[in-house]
């Protein structure tokens, strides 16, 4: 199994693997340019700067996590059902779990449909 067979690449995959057919890169000036240049279209399409979030429940204390309240709750957890993570919610570490909690309890006592069905 290590060494190539007669059609290219590896175990008898057909030639893919090989990368035969594909040219060799362009070692040039111009060539090194115009990758450079290209590198930095990808990342500028990207989105550039987004604003830090902030928890929720830090920045107002009068806010608290229950699983007997489900409106609050239907907020952090996707259409299909999921919960949302933290690094989208924009939720710390402590008020994450504690979120967590929260969801896997109203959907035992069925608030939250564990499927996105009932949402």
């Amino acid at each position: 199994m290590g060494a190539p067979t007669e059609g290219g690449g590896y175990g008898g995959r057909g030639g893919r693997g090989d990368r035969g057919d594909r040219p060799p890169p362009d070692t040039s000036v111009r060539g090194r340019l115009r990758a450079r240049a290209r590198k930095k279209a990808r990342k500028q399409k990207k989105g550039g700067f987004v604003r830090r979030k902030v928890c929720r429940f830090c920045a107002d204390s009068s806010l608290e996590i229950d699983y007997k309240d489900p409106k609050s709750l239907r907020l952090f957890v996707a259409e299909v059902g999921k919960m949302i993570p933290r690094r989208i919610s924009g939720n710390c570490a402590k008020h994450q779990r504690k979120l967590a909690v929260a969801i896997k309890r109203a959907r035992h006592i069925a608030l939250l449909p564990y499927s996105g069905q009932g949402l």
